[in-house]
């Protein structure tokens, strides 16, 4: 529903806009342009979802391998520790547990498709546990969030877009991303427990979180240390050989559990070809309306509108490009995915505003959505402070994800 009247809304602001410089200002040349532009996006939008097949396919074969190496069972086993802690209203070994940590599990690796049949299961658990089945169960809440802030390891989507873009470093923005998906998510949980009560203090909680905030701070200042032109260069080394090893441990993994390496690869690959090919109308259709959008004007009206205040207020606008990408996270994962692809074609790949773009996008998840479908799955009317708690998290990601930019890709 929310993606209906985000398409609609494209069309419609752009007419409207459209109309007032053709009666207004005599602009001839605005509607055949708008039309021209449809074509135009459509074209891009085809081209870029086949170019994606191929990149598309290497890193979901690449992931069933880790999938079916035991990936996820072990990252279920680490963080276990500390879910236990973090919905303490589940009974002790009770199934639920299980699918909540394959499902955040497969989420840090990417695994979608994974991820949202364990995400299901585990709501319709939590629904069976929840004494009021039209209110929205703390641990729902505490689950939903975690979803919602996006807790990604290895973005794999963004780098294949911009993979397919020409990006001369596709993977620069792997540390910015895990940085900011970091802090939306530790944001998320700290304003989820605030309300629920949960103690934050206990030894597991503190060890768990504790650590990670420790390493992502350290990471951080060491990065701000080193001299600007080296740092972009250490950046993208330190992503590659991060990546590369994860491929490796994937791999090393696959052949400790005796599984045949090469057919699972094959396996996840042929599933990374009929997404590829899948996802050509979706994309189309959200590149043609943010086309159109921008075509019109009304897109350069925003920013420049945005860009205004943020300078009146004495800040850089240069992130400003970007926002448009920020603002449609929540509410739509292609209509971002559209606007991200769409900053990089205005301002170039490589550019400031689109790594940020793609830093964004890679930032958070799509709370609304996330939000609609896990509970509209079990029936649940009452959401109670899921979504503010999810807009929290994803305020504190964006705001993240603008910082880290600055700091990575800044001049």
């Amino acid at each position: 529903m929310a993606l209906n009247i985000i398409w609609i809304s494209f069309f419609l602001i752009a007419f409207l806009v459209a109309l007032v410089k053709l009666v207004f200002f005599g602009d001839m040349e605005i509607f055949p342009a708008m039309v021209q532009s449809t074509f135009d996006m459509a074209k891009t939008g085809f081209e870029l979802s086949l170019g994606l097949t191929g990149v598309m396919t290497l890193w979901l074969g690449i992931m069933r391998v880790g999938e079916k190496g035991g990936m996820v069972n072990h990252l279920s086993r680490a963080i276990n520790p500390l879910f236990r802690r973090l919905f303490p209203d589940i009974p002790a070994n009770h199934p639920v547990q299980g699918s909540i940590l394959m499902n955040i599990a497969a989420n840090m690796l990417g695994l979608d498709n994974a991820a949202t049949p364990m995400g299901l299961k585990a709501m319709n658990q939590l629904q069976e546990l929840n004494p009021d089945k039209e209110k929205a169960s703390n641990a729902m809440i505490m689950f939903l969030v975690l979803n919602t802030s996006g807790l990604t390891l290895i973005p794999i989507s963004v780098m294949v877009y911009r993979t397919q873009m020409g990006a001369a470093d596709p993977a620069d923005i792997f540390l910015p991303i895990l940085i900011a998906t970091f802090i939306s998510t530790l944001t998320g949980i700290i304003a989820v427990s605030a309300v629920q009560r949960i103690n934050l203090m206990r030894r597991e909680i503190l060890l768990y979180l504790g650590t990670f905030t420790l390493l992502v701070a350290a990471m951080i200042w060491f990065f701000t240390t080193l001299p600007r032109e080296q740092l972009s260069t250490f950046s993208a080394v330190t992503s590659n050989v991060i990546l590369f090893a994860v491929i490796i441990l994937f791999i090393v993994l696959g052949v400790r559990k005796k599984v045949n390496v090469y057919d699972a690869f094959i396996e996840g690959a042929k599933e990374g070809f009929t997404i590829a090919i899948k996802i050509i109308p979706f994309l189309v259709a959200i590149l043609v309306a943010i086309g159109v959008f921008r075509t019109s004007g009304a897109m350069e009206y925003l920013v420049d509108g945005l860009a205004g205040l943020f300078a009146w207020m004495g800040f850089d606008t240069e992130f400003t490009k970007a926002l448009p990408t920020a603002f449609m996270k929540p509410l739509s994962g292609s209509g971002a995915r559209g606007l991200m692809i769409e900053t990089m074609n205005a301002y170039g790949v490589d550019s400031f505003a689109g790594k940020l773009a793609c830093t964004l996008q890679g930032a958070t998840d799509t709370t609304f959505y996330i939000i609609a479908v896990y509970f509209g799955s079990v029936g649940i009317r009452n959401t109670r402070h899921a979504v503010s708690c999810g807009l929290i998290a994803d305020l504190a990601g964006i705001i993240a994800a603008i910082l880290m930019a600055y700091l990575f890709f800044g001049n």
